[in-house]
């Protein structure tokens, strides 16, 4: 495994735990998803991995090394994306990205290949030139990205990189985080866009106040579920819910939209017991699908992403 981490913990201030007895691992060539609420430990986990804060107790090793004990080393393997958007005043994103390639190493003429590939792969090409401070967000989300993985080195860790970002670019940033993992690479994306995830991970650690929930990959998470696939009805105005099947695992009622959790097993019992129910008129519409990743999410730590969402707007 390219990284470990064994046992990690991070007490700030008068006691508050931002990482608890946290333990992962991720290899070359792997994306790892890290998920978590607010708060959860997710950042922290980050800077510490790249030398830029010490753990209270635990074991780091990055490629056979202590980044702790060597946080230049560190700086040299890892490539970090920070969650804050990065300083641009005054310079353009084709300034800053060369920039950062050459401070890490990069030889001029390579560097200059690869930040004009990065700018045309996530279509910001029209604003290369164009002063920092008059860029969106967006851009400035994407430039960022662009600054972490034109010389990527061994580990790349992105915290919310597609923050901003519209949603036809966030497919791009994607694309360029399966292709570093082909590239060997290994990857660690703090994101709280599940959905996104779901797609595009290898595998997930779920933190929760500082503690690993669960880990696994996606397909492996859902079998874990107790219901792993999802049958939600549209009930037709002026009707009352049915009643829950016995079969049902769970059952969560909202307004005109009924959700029943379904082992794999029971795939054929609920269909028609759904499709009596719209033959009778008392459904509206319903549809059967896999649990997702959001689902299981929510489950663990009780937070989605609209919750998120909600958090950020207020």
């Amino acid at each position: 495994m390219l990284l470990r981490v064994d046992n990690l913990t991070k007490i700030y201030g008068r006691g508050a735990r931002a990482n608890d007895d946290l333990s992962l691992q991720v290899g070359e060539g792997e994306v790892l998803g890290l998920l978590g609420h607010n708060g959860a430990g997710k950042t922290t986990l980050l800077n510490q991995v790249a030398g830029l804060a010490r753990p209270t107790s635990g074991t780091i090793v990055l490629d056979g090394r202590d980044p702790v004990a060597d946080p230049a080393y560190a700086r040299r393997v890892c490539a970090l994306q920070l969650q804050a958007q990065a300083p641009l005043t005054g310079v353009t994103p084709r300034q800053a990205i060369d920039m950062l390639g050459r401070i890490r190493g990069g030889r001029r003429q390579r560097v200059r290949e690869r930040t004009g590939q990065l700018l045309a792969a996530l279509d910001i090409t029209e604003w290369a030139d164009t002063p920092g401070e008059k860029l969106s967000g967006g851009v400035r989300r994407l430039t960022a990205f662009c600054m972490a993985v034109v010389e990527p080195g061994r580990l790349v860790m992105l915290d919310e990189p597609t923050n901003d970002v519209d949603p036809v670019r966030r497919r791009l940033i994607w694309q360029q985080v399966r292709q570093l993992a082909a590239d060997g690479c290994a990857v660690v994306v703090v994101t709280h866009n599940v959905t996104e995830a779901e797609r595009s991970v290898d595998r997930v650690v779920v933190l929760d106040h500082g503690r690993v929930a669960t880990t696994g990959t996606p397909v492996e998470l859902r079998r874990r579920a107790s219901g792993d696939l999802r049958l939600e009805l549209t009930l037709t105005p002026g009707v009352a819910a049915p009643e829950p099947p016995s079969w049902a695992t769970r059952t969560t009622v909202r307004g005109q939209h009924m959700v029943i959790s379904v082992a794999s097993a029971g795939a054929p019992q609920a269909i028609a017991w759904a499709q009596h129910l719209h033959a009778s008129e008392s459904v509206a519409q319903f549809v059967l699908n896999p649990i997702s990743l959001e689902e299981i999410y929510v489950g663990l730590t009780g937070t989605s992403e609209e919750d998120h969402d909600a958090a950020l707007a207020a």
